[in-house]
């Protein structure tokens, strides 16, 4: 052992006050430049009972126990209540919150992306029904113009044209304008020959 050889007890040893032997249980694992470490550990769960422990595992085994052991002493004599426990907790309850969170985050981004999708079928149903009211409106505008069309080759074959309609319109007119001031014509010749005297 490191310290039978330099004749310096381990951290264990020198706390309790004894000679360092060769096989002692704790020089391993309670080196003499920390004492603090065994202190702790020995006012939390007694020497006694920390040696049975040790003595009960396999060498390989005991490094890990010596540490957990050191952690939950000093957990211990800070929070003499809940020791590591209470710190398990916390860790555990930030744990929740944070896949909570996350939980939220992704229906969030679901929310999103569906809205997405649905402006995006609203923009191809609004472009659809544009569409098809222009297809309709065409074919409004081809019906009406080819009945005016159709309207126009009935004149022509009338052997009508724009002038001889226009000139016909002036002439009925002319005659209706006629019949209306012969009257009148008449009256005001009446009235010439109506002697005064």
């Amino acid at each position: 052992m490191a310290s039978a050889s330099s004749n310096s007890p381990c951290a264990a040893c020198k706390f309790l006050r004894r000679k360092c032997q060769p096989e002692c249980v704790f020089a391993p694992y309670f080196p003499p430049d920390q004492p603090q470490k065994f202190a702790n550990v020995h006012k939390v769960f007694g020497a006694s009972n920390v040696t049975k422990l040790l003595n009960e595992l396999h060498p390989h085994q005991r490094e890990d126990a010596v540490n957990s052991l050191a952690y939950e002493a000093d957990m211990r004599l800070r929070d003499p209540v809940y020791g590591c426990v209470g710190v398990i907790s916390l860790l555990q309850h930030q744990l929740r919150q944070l896949q909570m969170d996350l939980s939220c985050a992704k229906s969030e981004l679901s929310k999103y992306q569906n809205l997405g999708i649905t402006s995006h079928g609203l923009i191809a149903a609004a472009a659809a029904a544009s569409s098809h009211h222009n297809m309709n409106m065409n074919h409004y505008h081809h019906q009406f113009f080819s009945r005016d069309h159709q309207q126009h080759m009935n004149i022509a074959g009338n052997n009508y044209d724009a002038t001889s309609l226009f000139a016909m319109n002036v002439s009925a007119s002319i005659g209706q304008l006629n019949q209306f001031q012969q009257p009148r014509a008449a009256a005001a010749d009446d009235r010439r020959t109506i002697d005064p005297s």
